[in-house]
């Protein structure tokens, strides 16, 4: 072998260098992907247990039928292209239990109404229901040619129409909307223009199924505060009374948001003295 042939002692170095420079860039990707799938698995394992553990504290349910039907709406979907029917088999696995006169629809004031019902057993909201309960406030999609469920990377609510978390609630609250019967509320917000909004799923979704064959009246809870800046005789509730079906009475009721809270707070004020 001629002197020289494999290089200089320094160009040695230098290749054994790279080649342990390589090895190592490799030795971190490797790392990188296995600690991303532990990540990636223990968020899937978080949520399936969250929305295990809230199943499970409404009984008469199979719970693990229900998650089985959840997650087959999404699991290895486009999460764009999930429409509110694939929801169809989830609903049926966790069909509502009947809440006649109890039932209170909401827009924009979600914080007070839960508050409320969380203290006080007067009226029950979708996310009152097992159906809506097992996922309020998460965030979940699948992903084309994967069985995970991800937590994270999920479009949001305007990305796309037919997104997985959007479709689930315009689902679910239909099917919470398809089951008023008696006297039903729906707990608005006074703080703004326009609290029966078109686009809202109260407006556009809950108050559209309602059917006077089984939905005796409408009473609105105007929530108020020193702020307000509508009440009773808002445009926006002109509307909703037009659209409202015929033969289902309609009344209105502005009621501080102070009040809503002392009422809820006290054992001793029966539901019907609320407002």
């Amino acid at each position: 072998m001629e002197r020289g042939e494999y290089g200089t002692p320094e160009k040695r170095r230098r290749r054994r260098c790279l080649i342990v420079t390589v090895v190592a860039v490799l030795l971190l990707i490797v790392i990188i992907a296995i600690v991303l799938g532990l990540t990636l698995r223990k968020n899937t394992d978080t949520f399936t247990s969250t929305f295990t553990a809230r199943c499970e504290k409404f009984e008469g349910y199979d719970c693990e039928k229900v998650w089985g039907a959840f997650e087959e709406a999404y699991v290895g979907r486009d999460p764009c292209k999930v429409p509110p029917g694939a929801y169809d088999p989830f609903i049926a696995a966790a069909p509502l239990k009947p809440a006649c006169n109890r039932m209170m629809f909401w827009s924009k004031t979600k914080d007070v109404v839960h508050d409320f019902t969380e203290k006080k057993d007067c009226f029950i909201t979708v996310e009152d229901t097992l159906m809506g309960n097992v996922v309020d406030g998460l965030t979940w999609c699948g992903k084309e040619g994967s069985t995970e469920t991800f937590t994270t990377g999920c479009p949001g609510w305007t990305d796309c129409e037919n997104n997985t978390v959007r479709s689930f609630w315009n689902r679910v609250s239909t099917a919470f909307a398809d089951a008023a019967c008696g006297d039903v509320s729906a707990m608005l917000n006074g703080s703004i223009d326009t609290p029966f909004h078109p686009k809202s799923i109260f407006a556009s979704i809950e108050m559209k199924r309602f059917h006077p064959s089984t939905v005796k009246s409408l009473n609105v809870v105007l929530v108020t505060q020193k702020s307000t800046v509508t009440n009773c005789t808002n445009a926006s509730l002109k509307d909703l009374q037009k659209e409202l079906a015929e033969g289902i009475k309609y009344s209105c009721k502005e009621v501080a948001e102070t009040q809503i809270q002392e009422c809820g707070s006290n054992p001793d004020i029966a539901c019907g003295a609320c407002w």
